[in-house]
């Protein structure tokens, strides 16, 4: 077998050419706005030590656990929702199956604003639970503008991606390993519990890193019902419009990015283990 010789230097300049573009958009759009916000976040009255105060700070490491809580509640909650639904769309016929999907999947259309005054209208103070609470019990209940709020508008803007999600990998599922299952006795738990779950998991990881990520980060939904809600990206803004901060917000948003990227970065080596063991 003859070697294969190295392609000419003539072609490999021409490729250098077409990844010019997309460096040039990395640097200008990522690594250069980086490096300024990681200098910002050090020039404060305190250094470097700016991005120990998520842990240092009572305030920040309250707001800190609150959102890391909070967005792995929406994320269990969503992959739960999500794997029922999205098996029963995928492995089932029936009239208005389009139509349901569309409206299922209709809040990706909307942004965070959006989503948080939908959240209002429904558990505000003059809301639908408020309004039908108040005639049953005499008491409305007002929840919008708190965690349990922020909770519905992050779910409600989840669910339809990891549904998705869902859809496209139990597309993929192979019908004769269940009915082998089936066929050696499993009932339908254990079939989906040895089953289909495993065949799923990859997808779900990194469908959960994905919604994880986003609840991490969110801002738009928690600013429309900011009333009682301190999750890091308020406490972000509020430093850097409210108190003018610049330092301290930007070292805040380089801690909140770097458990962000954590996250997904462990969710792709998770995901690729699973895949390859389930290979």
């Amino acid at each position: 077998m003859l070697p294969k010789l190295p392609k000419p230097r003539s072609q490999r300049q021409r490729y250098l050419w077409f990844a010019l573009p997309g460096m040039t958009l990395f640097l200008a759009f990522w690594l250069l706005p980086m490096l300024r916000l990681l200098a910002v976040g050090a020039s404060g009255p305190t250094g470097a030590a700016a991005y120990l105060a998520v842990v240092t700070n009572h305030r920040y490491l309250m707001s800190l656990i609150a959102t890391l809580l909070l967005s792995a509640l929406v994320t269990l909650t969503t992959l739960l929702i999500s794997v029922l639904v999205g098996l029963f769309l995928q492995r089932n016929r029936f009239a208005g199956k389009s139509l349901l999907l569309a409206m299922l999947t209709f809040p990706l259309a909307f942004p965070g604003v959006v989503v948080g005054f939908m959240v209002i209208m429904l558990a505000g103070r003059q809301g639908l639970i408020g309004g039908v609470s108040n005639w049953l019990f005499g008491d409305a209940w007002v929840f919008a503008y708190s965690l349990g709020g922020l909770f519905l508008g992050y779910l409600y803007f989840s669910i339809p991606r990891v549904i998705l999600t869902v859809m496209a990998a139990a597309e993929k599922l192979d019908p004769a390993l269940e009915e082998a299952a089936r066929s050696l006795g499993a009932n339908p738990l254990q079939v989906f519990s040895n089953v289909v779950l495993p065949a799923l998991t990859p997808a779900l990881i990194s469908s959960g890193a994905i919604c994880f990520a986003t609840s991490v980060g969110a801002f738009g939904t928690a600013f429309t019902l900011a009333t009682n809600i301190d999750v890091l990206p308020m406490v972000i803004y509020n430093e850097f419009t409210s108190y003018a901060n610049f330092a301290m917000a930007a070292a805040l948003s380089i801690v909140l990015g770097a458990m962000t990227w954590l996250v997904l970065a462990l969710a792709r080596s998770w995901s690729g283990n699973t895949a390859a063991a389930a290979a």
